[in-house]
């Protein structure tokens, strides 16, 4: 075989379809949902390149339209956990001795198939079991995930160009090499790229993975191992189970092969799978990488020199572009009195526009949150919000679960800045505004800065370029990716590396360099081409005399 340093594509973002009235992509993704919504399917896990099944089968629904059955999946036990993980430690050997290019080969492939034949289907899969409407599916399901593959690739390559200097007469190299053990994966529900993202980086790294999604994104995460397979990944390579969090926990965290774990989700989650493998650390072969994406309470802060319109869009977009249901989603803004009564009133005008219903229907911005317990907690937030003195319902806020899902857009206006929706991550289309006197924005700073746990997003609305270098610093900790004078969402692979830190995780940036990083072990190697033939060095000669 021919050898070489080889060149990858260069990584390109995939163009955004628009799926207007009376375009190809419109009518061949209305055709796909209805196919899709046609027929039920049996999602088995996939363990070892094999479809496993189980006695239990559950019900995969829209959430929109909690009658409508799209199929079952099998839901597994502690054992199939052991099955994926000795099936992913049995393709290791093979997966981390294959050449990086026949690697990269394959997810360069994953990200050709899932912008072409598989587009309409990714992104119908993804509304039906998400709920989430065309374009949002759109720019995460097809383009991100996409995008993801591809940078990935180009990522790999830049880390392993890094190699050190070597002095005369010897040479020094690093080579990048898979984690000791398997990876875990464990994925959410709101970003369809992130769930395919989080096995593929440490795959792509020559890593061997065991999957678990969300319940309610399977429907998607058969997709995407369906994409897996036709693009070539090896038997055992990712390794898909449906097991239950805790269970899979159990199993996987006191297995002396875990060597790390890609998360996204909740905090309370990752801070008690922390907890665990910091229990367990003396079980393992080797210090497991820990890399997690959690929550957010992101906000936007503005001064009176905002583009008032402009803040008004934002505020829309930011809070209840996938019902408010991003880690990044726009939770609290803080406005100066003086310009609040006229963001108020277009803020008004444009939400009263703003459609709610089933992402099949092309025509709705908001479609239904993704469970009942979401529905109920979030309604909870609402229905203590109309009664509280401390705060106001002033936009929304109705709600009704009867057919699925549906949260009205609400806004809160708290009377305190430590209102409780002003504090916890709701995870909803609940948008709360905490107005300001002009005069306290530095006050205001503070009190934004010490609100919440998280720093994932925040964005600042101004047109005075001094508050927007001095809010700029002074929020520095407070959100891992920062905008100015945009929505604090819509983060691009290869654009804005996405991550936080405090409450909001590990800040390892997915698809970005520092985050593949964390999926090698490096060795480095020097190699002495003159051996030395005598121990002593010219210091320990005599003085002449």
């Amino acid at each position: 075989m021919s050898k070489g340093f080889f060149n990858v594509p260069v990584a390109k973002n995939e163009p955004v379809l628009t799926y207007a009235p009376g375009t190809p992509e419109r009518k061949e993704l209305q055709a796909k949902i209805a196919e899709l919504r046609s027929t039920e399917v049996e999602l088995p896990m996939i363990i070892g390149g094999n479809e496993v099944y189980t006695d239990r089968k559950e019900r995969m629904f829209p959430p929109h339209e909690i009658e409508h059955t799209l199929g079952y999946y099998n839901q597994g036990v502690a054992s199939h956990v052991e099955m994926a993980i000795d099936a992913a430690l049995e393709a290791k050997e093979k997966w981390a001795n294959l050449s990086w290019q026949h690697r990269a080969s394959i997810f360069l492939k994953a990200a050709d198939l899932l912008a072409g034949p598989y587009r309409a289907k990714i992104n119908a899969a993804t509304m039906l079991g998400q709920s989430k409407n065309a374009f949002q599916s759109e720019i995460d399901a097809a383009c991100e995930l996409a995008d993801f593959f591809r940078f990935g690739v180009q990522e790999m390559t830049n880390i392993y160009k890094i190699q050190p200097e070597s002095a005369r007469g010897m040479w020094n190299y690093s080579e990048y090499r898979p984690l000791e053990g398997f990876i875990y994966a464990l994925t959410p529900f709101n970003f369809t790229s992130i769930a395919g993202n989080l096995p593929a980086a440490p795959a792509l790294m020559g890593n061997v993975v065991v999957w678990k999604p969300s319940k309610t994104a399977i429907y998607s995460a058969g997709v995407i191992m369906e994409v897996f397979k036709e693009a070539g990944l090896p038997d055992g390579v990712i390794n898909l189970v449906f097991a239950s969090g805790p269970v899979a926990a159990d199993v996987v965290l006191t297995h002396t092969d875990f060597a790390g774990i890609h998360f996204t989700g909740s905090t309370g989650v990752f801070q008690s799978i922390w907890k665990k493998i910091g229990d367990n650390i003396y079980k393992y072969k080797t210090y497991p990488r820990i890399v997690g994406e959690t929550g957010g309470k992101d906000f936007i802060f503005a001064d009176n020199t905002a583009d008032k319109r402009g803040l008004a869009i934002a505020m829309l977009r930011g809070a209840f572009e996938y019902q408010g249901q991003k880690c990044s989603a726009a939770s609290r803004v803080y406005i100066p009195e003086s310009i609040w009564p006229e963001v108020k009133e277009i803020f008004g005008k444009e939400l009263a526009t703003v459609k709610m219903g089933p992402p099949e229907d092309f025509t709705n911005f908001v479609n239904a949150v993704i469970d009942e317990a979401s529905f109920d907690k979030l309604k909870g937030f609402i229905d203590r919000a109309r009664e509280d003195e401390d705060a106001e319902v002033i936009f929304g806020g109705n709600c009704d679960k009867s057919v699925g899902y549906f949260i009205e857009p609400t806004v809160i206006e708290a009377k305190k800045p430590d209102y409780e929706t002003m504090q916890e991550e709701l995870f909803g289309p609940v948008l709360t505004i905490y107005v300001y006197e002009d005069e306290k924005m530095d006050e205001t700073l503070d009190i934004l800065d010490g609100t919440s746990i998280y720093a994932l997003t925040g964005a600042v609305f101004s047109q005075d370029r001094y508050n927007i270098e001095k809010i700029t610093k002074r929020l520095e900790h407070a959100a891992g990716n920062f905008y100015i004078n945009d929505k604090p969402t819509g983060a691009v692979v290869g654009q804005q590396p996405f991550g936080g830190a405090r409450g909001s995780g590990t800040d390892d940036k997915a698809g970005a360099i520092f985050n593949f990083l964390r999926w090698t072990a490096i060795r480095t190697i020097k190699e002495t081409f003159v051996i030395p033939q005598q121990y002593t060095y010219p210091n320990f000669q005599p003085d002449e005399e």
